[in-house]
């Protein structure tokens, strides 16, 4: 039994000394989007943004957007059954400036998700070769665009999504969002999965997506993935899958995006994502937080029996110690690639508590069928 429990914990460590190798080799891969040469001619842009109960933040996105440094852009905001003020603020601004375009969006079709349909409208509609679809919550820095575009046309891209800087102003934002980009930037390896075409090995960000029309239409669009609810992951598949090029880079310094506002928000928005971006896998999703637990609390029950002086039969203390260092350590060099607080990796391990329970109250919600989104049901899928 000793032996099993030994080869246990080497078998953690190496597994832990893998994903830092991970976490390291994407400080290359994740690359700055402003960090590249400029086309020597600009495509016609259409930014595209599905607005519902936006009102809150929808002029700060569009107040941004107006002040680009791009030559041929439009805004085109769809306002999807919105019961706030977000119309009336669209198309104040619409009346300011002819770039902006306000649209109502029209009656959801059974079988689609809002976001989706309203994408979808919005691109039947724009007139631009590179379509960008951005959250109304996002705000960005007067080059943005430039950036975005240069970065598509050098890279070959035919979908790049863009992760901003997350800001977190709460607790409960800072403790369970940085999650979800650290776990991406420490289980996928981009260069890796830049090469070979399985669409399992990519991940987008739905909050800055710019697509080269044609790839779009060549997916099939929104359409393509109507009923999925992460539909930025399932575009990207679609992309992979169809043999095109995905890519994606890091916007800190040029798009910020605040999510939520609280701890609420976070439980709720989260919720409806987690079980569903497993593709209602009961198996592998039961499997990999499980495994989550296992690889965060193991190393710190032991340090802790060993500190409290508990004989230790068959389990080595440096070990433990050198797996609980490692997992701390792929959080030190993901938080930074991310331009998250480093001091937040402090708490890790309250991180990943929370992130498995908005993991099970998603799988829960789901198949009850009583999660809620901005007023809709998020329906479990069926069959």
């Amino acid at each position: 039994m000793s032996s099993f429990w030994l080869q246990h914990q080497i078998g953690l460590v190496l597994f832990l000394l893998g994903l830092n190798l991970i976490a390291l080799s994407n400080r290359r891969w994740f690359r700055r989007v402003e960090h590249v040469p400029q086309p020597s001619v600009w495509p016609k842009l259409s930014v595209l943004v599905p607005a519902r109960n936006e009102e809150d933040n929808i002029s700060s996105c569009l107040t941004s957007l107006v002040g680009q440094e791009y030559s041929d852009f439009e805004v085109m905001v769809l306002d999807d059954d919105s019961s706030d003020g977000t119309a009336a603020l669209v198309q104040a601004m619409a009346a300011q400036d002819s770039r902006v375009v306000y649209r109502r969006g029209a009656a959801l079709p059974e079988g689609w998700w809002g976001k989706h349909w309203a994408c979808q409208q919005l691109a039947e509609q724009a007139h631009g070769d590179w379509l960008l679809f951005v959250d109304a919550d996002t705000v960005f820095a007067p080059g943005a665009l430039r950036a975005f575009v240069s970065a598509g046309v050098a890279e070959q891209a035919d979908l790049l999504s863009v992760v901003p800087q997350e800001v977190l102003g709460s607790w409960g934002e800072r403790l369970v969002l940085p999650f979800f980009l650290w776990a991406n930037l420490t289980f996928l390896p981009l260069g890796v999965a830049y090469r070979l075409k399985k669409p399992q090995l990519s991940f987008a960000v739905g909050q800055v997506m710019l697509f080269r029309r044609s790839a779009y239409e060549q997916i099939g669009g929104h359409a393509a993935v109507r009923s999925n609810v992460v539909d930025d992951l399932a575009l990207a598949q679609q992309v992979k899958a169809a043999g095109l090029r995905w890519r994606l880079m890091n916007g800190a310094g040029v798009v910020r995006c605040r999510m939520y506002r609280n701890f609420a928000q976070v439980w709720r928005g989260l919720g409806k994502n987690m079980f569903a971006a497993f593709g209602y896998n009961r198996l592998v999703f039961l499997f990999i937080w499980l495994w989550m637990l296992l690889m965060t609390f193991e190393p710190l029950i032991v340090l802790g029996f060993w500190a409290a002086g508990v004989p230790l039969a068959g389990l080595s203390v440096g070990l433990a110690g050198a797996a609980a260092a490692l997992l701390w350590l792929t959080f030190f060099i993901s938080y930074g690639s991310l331009g998250f607080p480093r001091w937040l990796t402090a708490f890790y391990p309250l991180t990943v508590v929370l992130n498995v329970a908005v993991a099970f109250s998603s799988w829960w919600n789901t198949v009850r069928g009583t999660a809620l989104w901005k007023g809709r049901t998020v329906n479990p899928p069926q069959g």
